[in-house]
């Protein structure tokens, strides 16, 4: 947009035909996108449109092969996340750059230029203005690793503004935020935009989307789409820009066909190898038929619970009851995780690290789905030809975006290497299934896809267990809603009839209890 001569520019920053490759791949092909003073806009897009590679270049990450950089009306160069710093730019990532050790405060000021000692009573007074200013609630002189999630998120936001950034980008803000904790973060994100501040969200979650932003800009395919302003869009149109299609947003969920108890939880214990309780008298009863969901504050418990379902957590009290579909009932207290995955249990957990747990990044989708198989070969060679057609399926089925089935798992995306983890496991015809995040970092085609298979597992008689992180699809998925609470099961509410407001304040409020002897 062109500004007349004299005029404050009315973009805070402002993209020309940006275009960024690596090697053969083109992630950005002139991609032409405003950001106006004081204004949060949305970028939309489905996994690979290239969301992340320009916000990168915005904060100085990657440099780009064209196009050209306008901040306040002034064309700029940015090679480096200095540059961007100098310019105002700042980015809170989602995986927080924080030192545990320090306060709020230290944080907030680290790597700032300074030769003389700091007056430490000076900058937290200097921090309480700023946070009094746009309505944070945050102690300058807490140690971090005694702060909560959304207290960290804080801290990095504050750190930014402390700095004099006047754009901020924000990487899926609300990913581990109770509702409650939600709210605070979009009144805060108001009052800066108040103050005349830019901000950039990107986001999965289209509901925050239509009840935040001013405006949205969509990518597809590395491409710029277009940009609405959100009061004339819905979920659905945004939903079709992203695609390129028509796709239902109707999560279905059909009721339990004979529920039966498939798992049993009673008072099971886990401690960390400090000796800190990580799960503390945990109890539940998971139906076949049922997708059972787990919602929770990060680090209360969900990551245990499951990983002693399936053999990898060690327990100090308790039972874990299995109930197959036909013989006794079985304890799993005591069995190896391979016998457990005999026994028809699944555990497939995304994990922030995706390739960390259930994938190894240099080997191709073939002999990832040989992980889970080669222990049952008869001859001297294993079978490929049924893993590779399971690859090939999930590739097909999944809309698994790879050269082919030969290319090294490390080489895809994020999202597509969760497909692949959760299809695998699926495709495995398990008696009970356990999924955790399964559509972390998913756009909403893929996401809904992944809803869908998981129902198809219900309709089979599996009994799912689900740990979600978005509330809002946890109560439209889901039968039945666990809430953990610094590892105690805070309550277990009907996913029909239970309120995003319910759960939330489960999620932060202990109430301990116990099952019948």
């Amino acid at each position: 947009m062109t500004q007349e001569q004299g005029k404050e520019p009315a973009n805070a920053i402002e993209l020309r035909n940006i275009t960024k490759r690596f090697g053969e791949v083109v992630a950005n092909h002139k991609v032409n996108l405003t950001v106006r003073k004081g204004e949060i806009l949305s970028i939309l897009g489905e996994n690979g449109s290239g969301k992340t590679t320009l916000m990168n270049m915005i904060s100085g990450i990657y440099f780009p092969e064209e196009g050209q950089i306008f901040v306040d009306g002034r064309e700029v160069t940015i090679r480096s996340p200095k540059d961007a710093f100098a310019l105002g730019i700042g980015m809170i990532h989602q995986h927080f750059k924080l030192v545990d050790v320090l306060t709020a405060a230290e944080n907030i000021i680290l790597g700032l230029p300074g030769k003389q000692r700091l007056l430490m009573s000076r900058v937290e007074e200097e921090i309480r203005q700023v946070v009094k200013t746009y309505g944070f609630d945050l102690d300058p002189g807490q140690k971090i690793y005694e702060m909560s999630v959304s207290q960290k998120q804080t801290v990095e936001i504050v750190k930014m503004l402390y700095r004099g950034a006047n754009l901020l980008i924000l990487d899926e803000p609300t990913a581990v935020l109770t509702p409650q904790e939600t709210e605070k973060l979009f009144a805060v994100l108001r009052n800066m935009k108040k103050d005349g501040k830019s901000i950039i969200i990107i986001t999965h979650k289209l509901h925050e989307v239509l009840a935040l932003s001013d405006r949205v800009s969509v990518l597809r395919k590395g491409a710029y789409i277009g940009t609405v302003e959100t009061r004339e869009a819905t979920a659905q149109f945004l939903t079709e820009m992203m695609v390129g299609e028509k796709v239902s947003l109707d999560i279905e969920r059909p009721k339990p066909q004979n529920p039966t108890v498939r798992l049993c939880l009673k008072n099971v214990t886990c401690k960390n190898k400090e000796g800190v309780v990580t799960l503390d008298n945990a109890c539940l009863e998971a139906y076949g038929g049922e997708i059972l969901g787990i919602a929770g504050i990060a680090g209360s418990g969900q990551r245990e619970l499951l990983e002693a379902v399936a053999g990898l957590e060690p327990t100090q009290g308790g039972d874990i009851t299995y109930l197959p579909p036909e013989g006794e009932p079985v304890s799993l207290k005591q069995l190896r995780p391979a016998d457990i995955k005999k026994l028809g249990i699944r555990l497939s957990f995304v994990p922030e690290d995706r390739l960390g747990m259930g994938l190894v990044g240099s080997m191709d989708m073939t002999d990832n789905m040989m992980l889970k198989t080669y222990r049952d070969k008869k001859g001297f060679f294993a079978d490929r030809k049924s893993p590779r057609e399971l690859a090939v399926s999930i590739i097909e089925k999944l809309q698994v975006a790879t050269p082919g089935v030969s290319t090294p798992v490390r080489r895809l995306s994020g999202g597509n290497v969760q497909k692949v983890l959760v299809g695998r496991e699926i495709a495995a015809e398990p008696t009970v299934l356990m999924v955790a995040y399964p559509v972390r970092g998913l756009d909403i085609n893929s996401s809904y896809t992944i809803y869908h298979l998981l129902n198809e597992q219900k309709k089979k008689g599996v009994a799912v267990l689900c740990v979600g992180e978005d509330l809002d699809v946890l109560l439209e998925l889901c039968d039945r809603i666990l809430v953990l609470c610094g590892g105690q099961v805070s309550g277990i509410v009907d996913g029909r009839t239970a309120t995003k407001e319910e759960v939330g304040l489960l999620m932060t409020r202990f109430r301990e209890e116990r099952c019948a002897q």
